[in-house]
């Protein structure tokens, strides 16, 4: 692929030759209609059949590059949907085929995990330092994540942080990553999208949250669930979000709390077995991350 600079001048070059052709396929139609002798009338038609072959060669390689949009769908230019070799700039995003368009970036909605915060509320003034596992899967972090020294922190009772390695005050730690887990699909809650706020506050609350830490949950995702009329919707359990990515956290926590929620827009309410949830026993030294994964 051409740089976006590149692929623009090279469009613009190829659409100028290509008006030039044009005007020249016109001037040979007027003279084909204008002379009388035959043999030069051939020699036109030659000359515009020449040039109708450079047209339509040079649309396909237009079409085939991705330099303009594919819009009859034909099926020859779609490089077999093959994306393997489009190159995205960041590894939240993947290159997906798009009819009519061709090989485009977009955010991995489909396995990535956003918003993924992780607060820490010690008993006393602490130095915690926090292990990620899996770092080869990990798209974003703040602060930034050091493979060598981890995250180090001197966390406060009232969840405020100072990163050891800067010295800038924080109030969590966050990051994304992708996955290729597997969501379950046999428990669910089916909910409309005027009854989100209520669902969630009440769902939040069970699974460990305090009343702070849901309205950072809530306000992330609300505007994206409200615009569905539908949400299907799980949360994962402590056993499947410890296999997908593992914590690491000393000295070790009494409460570990780790909600992921699982969700999709549909169309039309469905019939599914409620998912059942497990309220945690909050103690003593409490660690608490949420994130969420929109899925297709």
């Amino acid at each position: 692929m051409y740089p976006i600079n590149d692929r623009i001048l090279v469009a613009i070059f190829i659409t100028m030759w290509l008006i030039i052709i044009l005007i020249w396929m016109i001037v040979l139609v007027i003279k084909i209609f204008i002379k009388k002798d035959n043999i030069i009338r051939k020699k036109f038609k030659r000359k515009l059949l020449i040039l109708s072959i450079i047209l339509i060669i040079s649309w396909w390689w237009l079409t085939y590059a991705w330099l303009i949009p594919n819009r009859f769908n034909i099926k020859f230019l779609y490089r077999d949907n093959d994306c393997s070799n489009f190159n995205c700039d960041s590894l939240a995003e993947v290159p997906i085929f798009v009819n009519g368009v061709g090989c485009v970036c977009a955010r991995d909605i489909s396995s990535g995990y956003y918003k993924p915060i992780i607060y820490l509320y010690p008993e006393k003034e602490e130095t915690i330092q926090v292990k990620l596992w899996n770092p080869q899967n990990l798209s974003h972090t703040y602060p930034k994540y050091d493979l060598n020294k981890w995250w180090n922190v001197i966390a406060q009772p009232n969840w405020d942080l100072i990163d050891v390695n800067t010295n800038r005050e924080l109030y969590s730690l966050y990051r994304e990553w992708t996955s290729n887990s597997k969501t379950k699909f046999n428990e669910w809650f089916v909910v409309a999208w005027k009854d989100i706020i209520p669902f969630l506050e009440e769902k939040l609350a069970i699974l460990g949250l305090n009343e702070r830490e849901a309205e950072e949950f809530i306000v992330y995702w609300l505007p994206e669930m409200e615009n569905n009329k539908w949400n299907l919707i799980r949360f994962k359990t402590i056993e499947e979000i410890d296999k997908d990515m593992p914590l690491d956290i000393t000295p070790v926590p009494d409460t570990v709390i780790r909600i992921m929620m699982d969700w999709k827009a549909i169309d039309e309410p469905i019939n599914i077995s409620e998912q059942t949830l497990v309220t945690p026993e909050r103690i003593w030294f409490t660690v608490v991350e949420w994130w969420g994964s929109p899925k297709n």
